[in-house]
């Protein structure tokens, strides 16, 4: 099977990078995002074993979850469709720039002062994986990238292990898992490791770039092991007489065997580079050189109370001139060191071949998918059975646990039961839409075996306030007795008050009744006003500026417009106030006239206007009848 050259229509692959234990790195281009990348992809032959697989996701997921500018990004993670199955690939970061181990191998050392900015740089990146709850495990020269702007970037995840599971054997089944050269003596043996295996490994890193070579070397990786495990490294300044004492410092203290003496962060490993970096001693214990240890030694006892020359003298080791050893001691020791050898051997060769004893303890797999359960226990032996159960912390489709439990032993062959999460137990919401109050619904709610509630208010008929109008989710339906239950309770009528439309023509009045949140349509009311207004709104009922509510129907009073202002007729004669009034709108259906004597005409001439019903001023209609009197 081989690797295709473009992935889910959007990656094409180029020239190869780089190989892996399990994976080849090529160069990419992002069709859709136009920029170069890096694809990982799992190697052909090891996509179908179940145990590669699920490594290089844990791998997509290790490092997705790091965002830092001195760790190598990961942008994408996804599987190619091919003939032969998925093809699991993690898209990263270009990185356009060259490894610590290639700088090394064609350059050799690293001038000191850059070489601790660049592991500086990488104590960042690790003490925020650390922090992050993920070791590296295999930090080594070719796991640095140094890009051509100068920049540090730590990659490959590849058997990164979550902090908080570290004891977990899933993924350390007895087996050394890393690089020799710069495996941890814990990691050699075999053993629980933490963040500070990374730190021990970062400083066989620091003494490489800084010598040329690593700690250690040997003709196997067993022989390196035995190293790491049981030798002391030599002063890399022995290696590079440029490299002062402070310098000499870090590394030991960091190439520590027993984990308590090393520093306990990589922050604090970057907090001594950056004192030697400028200049001041480091907290590390000052090493030695064989001139001191001579004066020392040669200075004798003294009576007096002599003030030490270094604050380090507790660190010193004993010396004891060859010529006043005890032969028979020297060659008991040699017996001892012999065993030791033997011991560290075996057990190192076990781990690598992975061998088990008959009872293998149960790893702890809460938290992780099935698959990647079954893979884990049936790499050690076991046969395994699925039992899915409800669980209110573990998500769907995750461990819960095993039975037996987790760290006891168990016989190979054994079957393991696999207890997988199904979510949250699942319960009906119950009706509360029964009249009750909210403290009542809760009552009931909790009866169904539901504990999280939240209380909403909305508008709701005046009986309806303070009882419950719904729930969400709704009743009668199924819900996680987790979630959280909302609890609709009325509010009564929302109210508002009614704007002001006067002047306004209907429809604008509609559209302001409709804004303000009045729901019921408008009823418009023709009311008779002059003939001026026709079609204005003169009011509404209620009348504006009342509080109601906004289900209320609003009377719209609109003006008819079929009335006209009765002028002033007094002394015009009969002939001129009747087409005066027609022109005004006034049919003449009704009119009554009445002759004043002499004596009460008030000096109007005879035939003239003397008096009028309707007065002059007042609205009249067409139809109405209108009263003239006339002088004789």
């Amino acid at each position: 099977m081989t690797t295709p050259q473009h992935l889910s229509d959007r990656y094409e692959l180029g020239e190869i990078l780089g190989f892996g234990g399990m994976s080849e790195v090529h160069m990419a281009r992002d069709v859709r995002l136009h920029r170069d990348v890096a694809v990982k992809v799992l190697r052909a032959d090891l996509a179908r074993d179940p145990s590669f697989y699920l490594r290089f996701r844990r791998e997509a997921q290790n490092a997705a979850a790091l965002n830092h500018p001195a760790i190598v990004a990961v942008y994408d993670t996804g599987e190619a469709e091919t003939a032969n199955g998925p093809l699991p690939y993690i898209v990263m970061e270009y990185v356009d720039g060259v490894t610590l181990r290639d700088i090394v191998h064609n350059d050799g050392p690293i001038e000191p002062r850059r070489a601790i900015e660049i592991i500086a740089d990488a104590c960042q990146a690790l003490n925020f994986s650390h922090q992050h709850g993920t070791i590296h495990r295999d930090v080594k020269p070719a796991n640095i990238m140094i890009s051509k702007g100068g920049a540090v970037k730590v990659m490959d995840f590849g058997i990164a292990k979550a902090l908080a599971d570290a004891s977990n054997p899933v993924t350390q089944t007895s087996a050394v898992i890393g690089t020799a050269q710069y495996l941890s003596p814990e990691q050699a043996r075999g053993e629980k490791v933490d963040a500070r295996s990374d730190v021990y490994s970062l400083g066989c890193v620091l003494y490489e770039v800084l010598t040329g070579d690593p700690p250690f070397v040997g003709d196997s990786p067993v022989a390196v092991a035995y190293q790491h495990v049981r030798e002391d490294p030599v002063p890399p300044s022995d290696r590079n007489p440029a490299l002062s004492p402070g310098l000499d410092a870090v590394v030991l203290k960091a190439l520590a065997k027993n984990p308590d003496n090393r520093y306990q962060t990589a922050a604090e490993m970057r907090t001594d580079l950056v004192r030697v970096h400028s200049g001041e001693a480091p907290e590390a214990p000052k090493v030695f050189t064989d001139a001191e240890r001579t004066s020392l030694l040669s200075a004798g006892p003294s009576n007096g109370r002599t003030q030490p020359t270094d604050r380090y003298p507790a660190h010193q080791p004993t010396y004891v001139p060859p010529r006043q050893r005890n032969p028979a001691i020297g060659r008991w020791f040699a017996v001892v060191a012999v065993l030791a050898v033997l011991t560290v051997v075996v057990t190192v060769a076990l781990n690598m071949v992975n061998s088990n004893p008959r009872d293998v303890q149960i790893p702890n797999l809460r938290g992780q998918g099935y698959d990647e359960a079954v893979v884990a226990l049936q790499n050690l032996g076991f046969k395994t059975v699925r039992n899915q159960q409800p669980d209110s912390e573990v998500q769907v489709g995750q461990v819960i646990g095993t039975t037996p439990a987790a760290n006891t032993a168990a016989a190979r062959d054994d079957q393991i039961t696999i207890n997988v999460s199904t979510g949250p137990q699942q319960a009906e919401v119950p009706d509360c839409a029964m009249n009750l109050t909210y403290a009542e619904c809760v009552n009931k709610l909790k009866d169904a075996g539901f504990a999280r509630f939240q209380q909403s208010q909305s508008a709701s008929t005046p009986e309806q306030k303070d009882r419950v109008l719904a729930t969400n989710p709704l009743a009668n339906s199924t819900s996680a007795i987790t979630n959280v239950i909302t609890i609709v309770v009325g509010s009564g009528p929302n109210t508002k008050p009614v704007p002001d439309v006067k002047g306004r023509t209907l429809d604008e009045a509609t559209a302001i009744l409709a804004a303000s949140e009045f729901t019921a349509p408008p009823i418009p009311i023709q009311v008779d006003a002059l003939r001026s207004t026709q079609g204005q709104v003169l009011g509404t009922v209620p009348p504006a500026g009342d509080i109601v509510a906004v289900d209320t129907p609003i009377q719209v009073k609109v003006s008819a417009g079929n009335q006209f202002t009765m002028p002033d007729l007094r002394g015009k004669f009969w002939d001129d106030a009747s087409p005066l009034l027609q022109n005004l709108g006034w049919q003449n259906i009704g009119s009554n006239f009445v002759k004043l004597p002499n004596s009460q005409n008030s000096g109007v001439p005879t035939n003239g206007v003397v008096t009028q019903d309707p007065p002059a001023g007042t609205p009249i209609k067409p139809t109405d009848t209108i009263t003239l009197s006339f002088a004789q």
